[in-house]
C-alpha cells in the first residue's frame, strides 16, 4: 500500500511539470504545434523515462536479464501490456479530449479502476470485497465532481466515448496484464517497467509520431529547455511507475490501480507548491475524500485487526 500510495504522489508530481512544459511558447506557438503537443510530449515523456530507466537498471547491472526476460512468455505478455497501456491507452485518451473535450474525457477515463476490477476478477479470479469496491466507488466520484467543468461535447460524441471507453480498457489491461506476466518470478517489477517504456516509447516513435508527421517539430524541441522539463517530469513519473509495479506485484492491480489514482489529489498539492495555485474549496474536499477513499478501498478489514 506505501508503494501506491508513493505512486501516485510521484504522478501528481510528474503531471503538474509536465504541464509546465505543455503550457509553455513552443507547445503553443502554432496550431500544427497544438495539435501535435499532447502525442509529442507523450512520446518525449516516455522516451525520457525509458533512458531514466536503462540508466538504473544498468547501475544494477541487470540490463543483460532485461533483455532474457524480453524472450520469455510473460515479457510477450508485458509488451502487450505496455502497447495497451501506451500508445493505445493514451492515444485514446487525448482522441477524446479532442471529439468530447477534457471534461468528459476526464470522467469517462477516471472510470478505468473500475474497468481494472472487473478485468482482474475475470482474468486473474482477484477479488474486492462490497466495501472496497464501495469506497472505490466513492474515490472514482471524487475524481470526477474535482475535473469536471462545465463545457460542449465536442465535435463528435459517438466517437469521443468510444475513444475514452478504449483508454480505460487500455489502462486497465495494462495493470491487469502486467500482473499476470509478474507471476514469473524470473521476472522483476523492475525489469518490467523497463520493457514497458522502451516499448511504449518505440511504438510511439515509430508509429504514431510517423504517422502524425510530427518529427519536425520533435526534433524542434530537441535544444529547448522544454525538453529538459519534460525530462525531468519523466524522472519522477518513472519513479512513481517503479511503486507502481512494485504496488502490482504486492497487492494486485485492482487495490494498486485504487491508490494510483490519488496521483488526482496530490497534483494539487504541488500546483500549490510549485506554481503557487491556490486550491478553491471543492479540490480540497474531493482531495481528501479520493485519498482517503482510495486507502480503504485497498485495505483489507483483517489487515486493521493485524
Amino acid at each position: 500500500m506505501f508503494s501506491g500510495i508513493v505512486a501516485g504522489i510521484l504522478w501528481g508530481l510528474d503531471t503538474v511539470i509536465l504541464g509546465v512544459a505543455l503550457n509553455s511558447s513552443p507547445f503553443l506557438s502554432t496550431e500544427q504545434a497544438i495539435a501535435l503537443a499532447p502525442f509529442v510530449s507523450t512520446f518525449l515523456h516516455d522516451a525520457c523515462s525509458s533512458l531514466w530507466m536503462l540508466l538504473y537498471m544498468g547501475i544494477k547491472k541487470e540490463l543483460g536479464k532485461v533483455i532474457e526476460a524480453l524472450k520469455t512468455r510473460s515479457g510477450k505478455f508485458i509488451i502487450l501490456g505496455a502497447l495497451l497501456g501506451g500508445p493505445i491507452g493514451m492515444s485514446g485518451y487525448v482522441a477524446a479530449i479532442n471529439y468530447i473535450g477534457p471534461a468528459y474525457t476526464a470522467i469517462i477515463s477516471s472510470l478505468f479502476p473500475a474497468f481494472g476490477v472487473v478485468l482482474s476478477y475475470i482474468f486473474l479470479k482477484e477479488k474486492m470485497k462490497p466495501i472496497q469496491i464501495l469506497f472505490l466507488m466513492i474515490s472514482i466520484a471524487g475524481v470526477i465532481v474535482m475535473g469536471y467543468t462545465p463545457g460542449g461535447t465536442g465535435s463528435n460524441v459517438v466517437l469521443g466515448f468510444i475513444c475514452a471507453i478504449l483508454c480505460c480498457l487500455g489502462w486497465a489491461a495494462e495493470a491487469v496484464i502486467c500482473a499476470y506476466g509478474l507471476k514469473d518470478p524470473n521476472i522483476t517489477d523492475e525489469q518490467a517497467l523497463q520493457i514497458r517504456q522502451l516499448t511504449s516509447a518505440i511504438f510511439y516513435g515509430v508509429v504514431i509520431i510517423t504517422f502524425l508527421k510530427g518529427w519536425g517539430f520533435t526534433f524542434s524541441l530537441i535544444p529547448s529547455k522544454e525538453l529538459g522539463i519534460i525530462s525531468a517530469s519523466a524522472l519522477f513519473g518513472t519513479a512513481s511507475y517503479v511503486y507502481y509495479y512494485k504496488a502490482i506485484a504486492q497487492i494486485g492491480p485492482s487495490k494498486a490501480m485504487a491508490l494510483n489514482i490519488t496521483y488526482a489529489a496530490w497534483s494539487i498539492v504541488f500546483a500549490f507548491i510549485l506554481l503557487h495555485t491556490l486550491p478553491d474549496l471543492k479540490s480540497v474536499i474531493c482531495g481528501v475524500v479520493i485519498v482517503v477513499s482510495s486507502v480503504l478501498a485497498a485495505t483489507d478489514i483483517k489487515d486493521f485487526k493485524k
